[in-house]
Parts: structure tokens; sequence; C-alpha cells
């Protein structure tokens, strides 16, 4: 991929100046002249869909250095409602970069500056003492904001349950070795399964693309022989949900990858066009 390309352009900007390596990720600035950071967030509030937003500043002050930057945003909250003021909304859940809830856009990139890393296990080491950070939501028509930096991800939800799913008969578990599956295939399947709906591609992409989250949940069943009955169905249908969701279509910008904070590679975009093409034709034939 050209190093051109505006995101990986900014994250290797990072990697620049002596506190960073080759591969765009930021190690820790040296905080051994203190342990108590303090921070200016500039941060996206909106009280509701159909509402106004704009942009709040707000004082961050007693920050360790050790803390995750959804912890930070916790410290952030208690100050304000010990205030009085309205706390900040903000997703999270796992807070293990597992669960993919943790959407949001730091200095005008998806996750943040840290490459492969969600926001819950990026953390404020990465940043300067008193550096001003700047906040927003996803921005794509199909994840609309709910509040602050919550959206609304149902979009990704029925793309999912039109085919990303493995029809069996209920009963017992099948036997985990009843179906031998090769080894590079598995690891295929693996490098697919990673990806965690976050939406970061969407929110990178300049057409609001999801064919990179599509094309890796497709990918880690296509690729498995457990998945290889409905494979000309799944891959149909979740299209369809897809451009019903009013998602963009790909252009090979690139970004998505270069944000995915599990490394989901551009391979799968291609799998995904072989796959649709393949099954659009069987589909038009019979």
């Amino acid at each position: 991929m050209n190093l051109k390309n505006s995101y990986l352009a900014k994250i290797s900007s990072f990697s620049k100046g002596g506190w960073g390596n080759a591969f765009g990720r930021p190690k820790a600035f040296p905080q051994n002249l203190t342990t108590i950071m303090e921070f200016e967030l500039k941060i996206w509030k909106q009280s509701g869909p159909e509402d106004e937003g704009r942009f709040v500043t707000y004082g961050a002050k007693g920050i360790s250095p050790d803390s995750s930057f959804l912890e930070m945003l916790d410290t952030l909250n208690e100050q304000l409602v010990e205030k009085g003021e309205e706390p900040v909304a903000f997703d999270h859940d796992c807070r293990e970069g597992i669960c993919g809830m943790c959407s949001l856009v730091i200095d005008g990139v998806p996750h943040g500056i840290s490459s492969q890393t969600t926001v819950c296990q990026l953390h404020m080491r990465h940043f300067k003492d008193k550096q001003t950070i700047t906040i927003e939501p996803w921005r794509a028509k199909p994840i609309p904001i709910i509040k602050d930096l919550v959206v609304d991800r149902s979009a990704f939800e029925k793309i999912m349950q039109a085919g990303g799913f493995i029809s069996v008969s209920t009963g017992c578990a099948p036997e985990a070795h009843a179906i031998p599956v090769p080894k590079d295939i598995a690891e295929k399947a693996m490098d697919a399964a990673a990806c965690i709906g976050c939406g970061a591609c969407v929110a990178a992409c300049p057409n609001a693309s999801a064919m990179l989250f599509v094309a890796a949940k497709v990918a880690h069943l296509n690729t498995l022989p457990q998945g290889q009955p409905e494979k000309d169905r799944r891959v149909l249908a979740m299209i369809k949900a897809m451009d019903e969701a009013g998602f963009g279509n790909c252009s090979n910008h690139g970004e998505c990858a270069a944000v995915c904070p599990k490394h989901i590679k551009l391979d799968v975009i291609a799998k995904l066009n072989r796959d649709y093409a393949l099954a659009l034709a069987k589909k038009i034939i019979e």
C-alpha cells in the first residue's frame, strides 16, 4: 500500500522525532519527570441524533500515564459529576480489545495513533503531558450518532444476521475433530475471524464502505469446510444487507486496513469479490 495514504501517513508521522519506530507504533513518552499528567480535551458533544453537535473543551487533570484512554475519560467524567456537569457519553464494554465497542476518532485517526490498537488498549503514556487531544465519534450515515461519542451500530448487526453464521441442527455439539481442517485453511480463517466489528474501517473510508468488515466475516466462514454449504447464499445475503444499510462502495483507498486494530488485510476484500462474482453467476445460471 502506498504510504501516502492519509491514515498511514498520520500514524507513521508519529514514528519520527525519536520516540517512535519504523512501523508507526509510538513508543511511550518518557514520564520520569512526572507521574501525573493533564490534558486539554476537545470532545464532540451532541444531545441526540437530531440535535446539532459541537466541540466542547474540557480539562482532564490527575491522569496517570498508565491509565488507558477510557480510564482517562472515566476520570474526566468523575470530575464533571463532582462539579455538577453532565458527563461525556461514550461506548465501552470489555476494555480488552475484543468487543469493538470503544469507537472513537482520536486526533483524526480511528482508535488513535497507535497502530493495531483499540482505544481501550491505548494508554496515556503515548501522549505528551498537557497535550491537546481531539475526540470524535465514528462519522458515517449508516452509523448515526446517538449521543456525544455513542453511535448506533445496529447496521453491523443486520449484516451479521443476514449471513454471519453457519446453520446447524439443534442438539449436542458436534465432535471438534469430526471435520478435519488443514492448518493453512484454519490459519486463514482465524486471521479473518480476528475482526471485532468495531467499524473503524467505515469511519476511515471516504466512501463509508463496510467492505473490510463484511469481507472478514465472509472469509472467516467461507474458508472453513463447515461454511462451504452456505457459501453462496451467505455472500449474496451479506452484500445485500450492506447495500440496504447505506454503506458506500469500495474504491481501493486502503484507509480501512490502515486503521484496523486487528490488522485485517485487503486480501479479504479480493476474496469477497471473487466469492460474490461466482455466487451471482451461479444464481443467474440457475
